[in-house]
């Protein structure tokens, strides 16, 4: 900025000088000759209020849908402690994976964010009205959602886990087949509810629980005997409550029955808003899976330890 107010004040100064010095000579085509520095000092002065406009120019918003209550990946907290943002219309701070995830994308691109708390089932409708630019919430990538909304790359891999109480009746099991016959439930509306637990032969399957964090609170408390989440927030739940057990059966022939659909999490925009969907994987190829575990242990560092 101020390189480009020097070289306008130098470039009039030329141009007095250079109409003083014709007049000097008494040369007949000083009012053309003038012209000349003049148009460049108005062509410089104008270059430099454009850059000067650029420069202190509002950036794009970035408006982003998530639960705010889906620890690791999302959540609430009272404080901006550990670079946590404000959440639109309220005086609470969202934080966690989805929001670190969120703040690289828009450092990335020079955006600004807002972050838009909304329940689980008003994610999908709120990009999709273009209430909200981009839902960055632990979403699995099903095909059943790609048809309501486009996916970026995976910006997570989340193998399907169950968690026990450690000393429940379930607590050794090795396989799906060692949970026959337990009470359980899972989230309203995702792949450990609607595809996994119909897996578990002669399951009391319970009615699905509105968020992962009633989900936690209906195991903690007896109602059921498991729940089926994916790793980070079994995680996450383990560090909040040190009574449950997660139990791993990925990469044995006694694991849930996935696709890579069901374990990849993308972040969802509008159909056909290439743009943004461009824009958004630019960042994300960037990025390596060690990058999202690196970024997902930090956040299950940092997380509050009950919802």
């Amino acid at each position: 900025m101020k390189r480009n107010v020097m070289r306008t004040m130098s470039l009039a100064f030329a141009g007095i000088m250079a109409a003083g010095a014709l007049t000097a000579c008494g040369g007949n085509n000083t009012a053309a000759t003038t012209a000349a520095p003049a148009e460049q000092t108005s062509a410089a002065g104008e270059s430099a209020a454009e850059e000067a406009t650029a420069a202190s120019g509002e950036k794009k918003v970035l408006k982003v849908a998530m639960e705010c209550a889906y620890a690791p990946y999302n959540w609430t907290q009272p404080d901006d402690s550990n670079g946590a943002v404000p959440i639109s219309g309220s005086s609470d701070y969202a934080y966690g994976y989805d929001v670190m995830m969120a703040k690289k994308i828009c450092d990335e691109l020079g955006y600004d964010l807002e972050i838009v708390k909304l329940d689980w089932d008003s994610l999908v409708p709120a990009v999709q009205s273009g209430k909200v630019d981009c839902v960055i919430a632990g979403q699995s990538i099903t095909s059943e959602r790609q048809q309501m909304v486009d996916f970026t790359e995976p910006y997570y891999y989340a193998s399907i886990i169950t968690l026990v109480k450690s000393d429940g009746d379930y607590a050794d099991a090795k396989s799906v087949a060692d949970l026959k016959g337990v009470t359980c439930t899972s989230q309203q509306n995702t792949i450990w509810y609607d595809s996994c637990l119909p897996q578990i032969e002669d399951a009391n399957i319970l009615p699905a629980q509105e968020s992962a964090p009633a989900m936690l609170v209906a195991l903690e408390s007896g109602k059921c005997d498991a729940v089926v989440t994916d790793m980070p927030t079994g995680m996450a739940a383990c560090v909040a409550y040190p009574d449950f057990k997660l139990l791993d059966f990925s990469g044995t022939d006694g694991d849930f029955e996935v696709s890579d659909e069901d374990i990849n999490i993308g972040i969802s925009v509008q159909k056909g808003n290439t743009e943004l969907l461009d824009a958004l994987n630019s960042v994300l190829d960037k990025m390596t899976e060690d990058d999202y575990k690196e970024m997902m242990d930090k956040a299950i560092s940092v997380q509050p330890l009950s919802e």
